[in-house]
């Protein structure tokens, strides 16, 4: 393990480097060599150096998105090199590591103490507050399993947290005798339901969740939608890396609307939304929660044909 943290600080300055030269990926590999030759002679698992680093550089573009989404205050040009290249790191084991070789919470963990080694007074709390909010995102897999390293967290106290309704819907439309159900795909790759926030504007902030479900449904993908059936509340805590803890209370519903073209708002978060036939929706990636809401959906379109 303690050469897995050294080859992750191998890999850090290694893109620190890189990045500051505007990355020149021809030098890449050389500036590895070097780095292991002056800070880590005779590591044995300089494989993992190479690895990773190979996969954060083939991976960084996406990573970047992701940074810009889950730290929305934060424009990418405005982070420290160091931060950056932390959470590069963070996300791409996170998000793209093998689970079974480096646990999530364990590359959350690893990326917070690059931040406290290399980074400034708040590294350690940003890259933190990025990373977790990815991790909430991603349904938090692992959650169950007991981190040795870290200490357990004080519970949250949730009454005491500032409130952010949203409202989401599951779309089905009839083609003919078919059955199809509208998903958006978000930029952590995966197929889910399409949401958004209650009462955002002055305007719109004594809307009732009914009527902030079908405006945000109607602007995220385009669809004049009829709710049929509440499916579910689900509420969840995030941390924003610079606000602090929210709690998000989320009122799913079934909705039907007419078969046409999905158009996908131009935001930050979703990269992509597709109507899919029930038979299509076993193979997707979705997240865990989601799953017993087009469950019981799927019960109650059944029940009307």
């Amino acid at each position: 393990m303690a050469n897995r943290h050294l080859s992750r600080s191998i890999v850090l300055q290694t893109l620190f480097e890189w990045d500051f030269s505007n990355g020149k990926k021809v030098e890449i590999k050389d500036i590895a060599k070097r780095n292991l030759k002056e800070f880590a002679p005779g590591l044995e698992d300089d494989a993992f150096v190479f690895a990773l680093l190979d996969q954060v550089i083939k991976k960084h573009k996406v990573i970047d998105e992701i940074i810009e989404k889950a730290a929305p205050d934060w424009p990418l040009d405005k982070i420290s090199y160091i931060d950056k290249n932390i959470l590069r790191i963070g996300l791409d084991e996170l998000l793209f590591g093998d689970r079974a070789q480096v646990p999530p919470k364990v590359a959350i963990n690893e990326a917070i103490e690059l931040a406290k080694t290399y980074g400034g007074e708040n590294s350690s709390k940003f890259v933190n507050g990025v990373l977790g909010a990815v991790y909430k995102e991603i349904g938090e897999p692992g959650k169950e399993e007991k981190s040795k390293r870290k200490k357990t967290e004080e519970p949250v106290d949730i009454t005491k947290l500032p409130v952010e309704k949203l409202g989401g819907a599951l779309v089905y439309a009839k083609r003919g005798n078919d059955v199809l159900f509208a998903l958006v795909h978000d930029v952590f790759g995966y197929w889910t339901l399409s949401k958004g926030k209650i009462g955002d504007t002055p305007e719109t902030e004594k809307e009732s969740v009914e009527e902030g479900t079908k405006r945000k449904i109607k602007e995220e993908i385009g669809l004049n939608i009829t709710l049929k059936e509440k499916l579910g509340d689900n509420q969840y805590v995030a941390n924003h890396p610079e606000k602090g803890k929210t709690l998000k209370k989320v009122a799913y519903f079934l909705a039907e609307s007419e078969y046409r073209e999905l158009q996908l708002e131009v935001s930050g978060g979703l990269d992509g939304a597709k109507w899919f036939q029930l038979s299509e929706i076993p193979d997707l990636r979705i997240y865990n929660d989601i799953v017993p809401l087009i469950t019981k959906s799927i019960e109650i379109i059944s029940k009307q044909k």
